[in-house]
């Protein structure tokens, strides 16, 4: 069975939408990437090396050096859908990153929002 077409979507791609939302809000890159650095255990250059290679939402978190165990704690619903709930490992994983994304853009301090 065929996954989510989302899986299949480089990370640069939406990375232009988590900037964008994150700047709409007084936020910056820096703190969208110190975000996904969190989650993932990427670099800043291994961060910036897998968006300019294009690297789909599979292969970014199936390669990511060190998944945060902390991100297990993130509660909350993103687009109707409560995240703790989703039962397919990588789409939880897409879920968890875009309520991080969210609670930034919502002006919530970076403490909290890496748990």
């Amino acid at each position: 069975m065929a996954g989510h077409r989302i899986y299949t979507t480089s990370v640069a791609s939406v990375y232009k939408a988590y900037v964008a939302k994150a700047e709409r809000k007084g936020r910056t890159r820096a703190e969208v990437d110190e975000i996904l650095r969190w989650m993932t255990g990427h670099s800043q250059s291994t961060l910036e090396a897998e968006l300019e290679q294009g690297t789909n939402f599979e292969d970014f978190f199936a390669d990511a050096p060190a998944m945060n165990p902390a991100r297990e704690k993130i509660t909350g619903v993103v687009c109707g859908v409560r995240v703790e709930n989703v039962e397919e490992p990588l789409m939880r994983e897409i879920r968890y990153l875009d309520k991080l994304i969210d609670e930034l853009a919502k002006g919530k301090a970076m403490a909290k929002i890496l748990r």
